[in-house]
C-alpha cells in the first residue's frame, strides 16, 4: 500500500567566498585574448554576478565532490528532525564524481561517516539530481524506507582551468568549436545541494507533500547536445569514445576530454522540452494557472528568455512573477542547482500552506527533461 511522502528538508554547501566576475580566471586562469572575449559575451547572455568555486586563487582545489555533498547532506539534518544516522538510503547524483570507479554515492556515504544504509549512484548531467530525487521518492512511498536522502554535487571548475585546456590548444583554436569550449567554462561553477524525503512532515518546519515526478528522456530522437569523452566529429560513434585512444593525453588534444556543448541543436532541445510540459498540461497534472511557484533550473539567463518566448505562443506560460530563481548569486551548479534553489526557496518562507510548487530540471546531455510538482503544508 503506497504512502503520501513528503519533502522535509533541504542544504546546501557553496564552497569559498561568493566569487565576482572579475575574480573568475583567479581560480580557472587565463588562456587568450580571445578566451576572455567569449567569456564576457557568455556573462552578458548568463547574468550570473556570482559564483563559487572549490578552487583558491591559484587554481587548486580546496574540497572534493564528495565532501561537497556531505556537507550539504549535514545541512539538511539540522534543518530536520532526523539525524544522518535514521537514514535508510541515500541517492547520490552529479555529472562527474571523484573517480572513474566506484560510485559517487559511495565515496559520499564514505564521507558522511554513518553506518551501514542502501546507497544508489546517479551520473547523467543536470538531470541526476532528479533521478536520484525519484528513486528515493518511490522508496518512501511503496513503504521500504521512512527516511531517504538525495545530495547532487558538482565540481566541473576542476577541468575548466587553462592548464587542463591548454593540451586541446589546437582543438580550441578551431574557430567552430571555439564557443562549445568555452560556454560551459564561463557558466558552470561548484556547489552541493540536499533534500531529505520522509512519511511524515517536519514538525520543526515547513514541509511540502511530493504529488508526484515524472522524468523522461528522449535519447532516441537527439544525438548528444552536452558532453564529454568523444571529441564533436565523433559523437555519434561510442567506440571512438576517449578510452579508445592510445592515451589520455591524445584523448585531450583531439578535444575528447572537454565539456561540450551544441547550440544548434540545443535549440531544438527547448522546443522537445517544451513539448513534454504542455504534455502534463494536457494530462492536467500542471495546470498552469493553479501553479503558484516555478523552481526551473536553465543554465543561463539567454535561455530562460528562449523558454519563455516558446510558452507565451503555446497558452502554457506561469507568470513571470511567480518564477523563483538564484541563478545570478549562485550560478549554473548543474545537478545541484535545483536542490540549492530548493533550499533557498524555503528558507527564505516563500511558500504559503497549499501553495502548489512546481520544479522543472532540463538536461541538454541528450534531451532529458524532468518535473516535480510539491503542495506546501
Amino acid at each position: 500500500m503506497s504512502q503520501d511522502v513528503f519533502l522535509t528538508a533541504a542544504g546546501a554547501y557553496m564552497p569559498g567566498e561568493p566569487v565576482p566576475n572579475d575574480g573568475i580566471i583567479r581560480r580557472i586562469g587565463a588562456m587568450t585574448d580571445r578566451s576572455e572575449r567569449l567569456g564576457r559575451l557568455v556573462l552578458r547572455q548568463n547574468k550570473i554576478k556570482t559564483r563559487h568555486y572549490a578552487l583558491n586563487e591559484n587554481g587548486q582545489p580546496t574540497h572534493t565532490n564528495a565532501h561537497m555533498a556531505a556537507e550539504a547532506l549535514r545541512e539538511a539534518e539540522r534543518k530536520s528532525e532526523l539525524s544522518l544516522e535514521d537514514l535508510q538510503f541515500l541517492g547520490a547524483s552529479t555529472t562527474l564524481g571523484d573517480l572513474l570507479v566506484p560510485g559517487h554515492a559511495s565515496a559520499v556515504h564514505a564521507e558522511l561517516g554513518v553506518g551501514p544504509l542502501e546507497i544508489a549512484s546517479f551520473q547523467s548531467v543536470c538531470a541526476s539530481s532528479m533521478m536520484a530525487a525519484k528513486m528515493a521518492y518511490l522508496q518512501v512511498r511503496a513503504g521500504e524506507m521512512k527516511a531517504a536522502a538525495v545530495s547532487a554535487s558538482e565540481f566541473p571548475s576542476r577541468w575548466f582551468r587553462s592548464d587542463v585546456y591548454a593540451h586541446a590548444e589546437q582543438f580550441i583554436e578551431n574557430e567552430g568549436d571555439h564557443m562549445s569550449a568555452e560556454f560551459l567554462r564561463w557558466t558552470l561553477s561548484d556547489g552541493a545541494g540536499a533534500i531529505f524525503f520522509e512519511h511524515q512532515p517536519n514538525e520543526r518546519g515547513q514541509s511540502f507533500r511530493v504529488d508526484w515526478i515524472d522524468a523522461i528522456s528522449m535519447a532516441d530522437r537527439f544525438d548528444t547536445c552536452m558532453y564529454a569523452g568523444v571529441n564533436i566529429e565523433n559523437r555519434a560513434d561510442l567506440g571512438k569514445a576517449w578510452g579508445y585512444y592510445k592515451d589520455h593525453i591524445a584523448a585531450s588534444q583531439d578535444g575528447a576530454m572537454m565539456l561540450l556543448q551544441d547550440f544548434d541543436l540545443l535549440k531544438k532541445i527547448i522546443r522537445a522540452w517544451v513539448g513534454r510540459y504542455l504534455e502534463l498540461v494536457s494530462a492536467e497534472k500542471i495546470i498552469p494557472e493553479q501553479v503558484d511557484w516555478l523552481l526551473c533550473h536553465y543554465s543561463a539567463h539567454s535561455l530562460r528568455e528562449e523558454i519563455i518566448s516558446i510558452l507565451k505562443t503555446t497558452g502554457g506560460m506561469i507568470d513571470e512573477e511567480k518564477w523563483f530563481t538564484n541563478l545570478p548569486t549562485k550560478g549554473n551548479t548543474g545537478s545541484a542547482s535545483i536542490f540549492i534553489m530548493i533550499d533557498e526557496f524555503m528558507s527564505k518562507g516563500l511558500a504559503r500552506p497549499g501553495d502548489k510548487v512546481l520544479c522543472i530540471v532540463p538536461e541538454s546531455g541528450r534531451a532529458i527533461v524532468a518535473f516535480m510538482m510539491l503542495t506546501a503544508l
